[in-house]
């Protein structure tokens, strides 16, 4: 389903998206439609395109449905939570059947892992691999390891909780991999700033290229888009003034 939204900034309408949705920002795909930035007589705007194939909260409008997906609704607001770690062991049947699933998995792959919990969240299960053969687990830019969460999250819905997102981590990668791209994006932009030109870059999941796209948002001169089809697209960083000097 493709929904629409609305903000300020892009991570205020990313924000909002989620909040409508019911669902986790990293459990759908996001596209920039318009930008435009803030200034001395006008006010930041930023539309968004989002989309997914998971279920959404009873109310969210559709934008082929002919609904508003971007109108504020009024509801009770939701408690946050916080990640919650420090028990490794599983405490329900559904946290029991994923590490069961993920280990019995890498063991018919050939490798062996310990399996645990990482941290709990309201509706995200984060689960930790230990093992000696974690770079391969891990993958080319963590690829395999993408691969390993999209089966668990297949699993977790076929046993009936969809409403559940499994976090695989391993060593902790998904920290170090998202410092690396905080570094990268402000590099690239440095550079895009320097050549008044655009830099395309490598191939990233949606929650990579959000990364991208929010770090450098607040970037006067620099704007990202995304380029491609499928799940692994590429984000262009490209300076905001280079159309207008051609």
């Amino acid at each position: 389903m493709i929904y629409e939204f609305e903000g300020r900034t892009e991570k205020e309408a990313i924000d909002r998206a989620a909040e409508e949705l019911g669902l986790e920002k990293d459990g759908f795909d996001v596209e920039i439609l318009e930008t435009q930035r803030s200034g001395l007589f006008k006010k930041g705007f930023v539309k968004i395109r989002v989309h997914t194939d998971k279920p959404v909260r009873n109310g969210a409008a559709a934008e082929d449905e002919g609904g508003d997906a971007g109108e504020d609704r009024k509801r009770e607001p939701e408690p946050s939570a916080k990640p919650v770690y420090g028990d490794p062991e599983a405490k329900n049947e559904f946290e029991q059947m994923i590490i069961d699933f993920m280990a019995g998995l890498i063991r018919r792959m050939g490798y062996q892992a310990e399996v645990s919990v990482l941290f709990r969240e309201d509706r995200k299960l984060g689960i930790k691999i230990e093992s000696d053969s974690s770079s391969i687990l891990i993958g080319k830019k963590g690829k395999n390891l993408d691969a390993l969460q999209l089966l668990a999250n297949i699993y977790a819905g076929r046993i009936g909780r969809e409403d559940m997102r499994v976090i695989l981590d391993s060593e902790n990668y998904r920290i170090r991999r998202e410092e690396s791209l905080v570094r990268l994006a402000y590099t690239v932009a440095d550079r895009v700033r320097e050549s008044r030109n655009s830099i395309l870059l490598e191939p990233m999941n949606p929650f990579d290229r959000r990364l991208i796209h929010t770090t450098l948002n607040d970037i006067a001169d620099v704007e990202t888009k995304s380029e491609g089809e499928g799940l692994y697209k590429q984000v262009r960083v490209y300076y905001r003034g280079m159309r207008n000097e051609r």
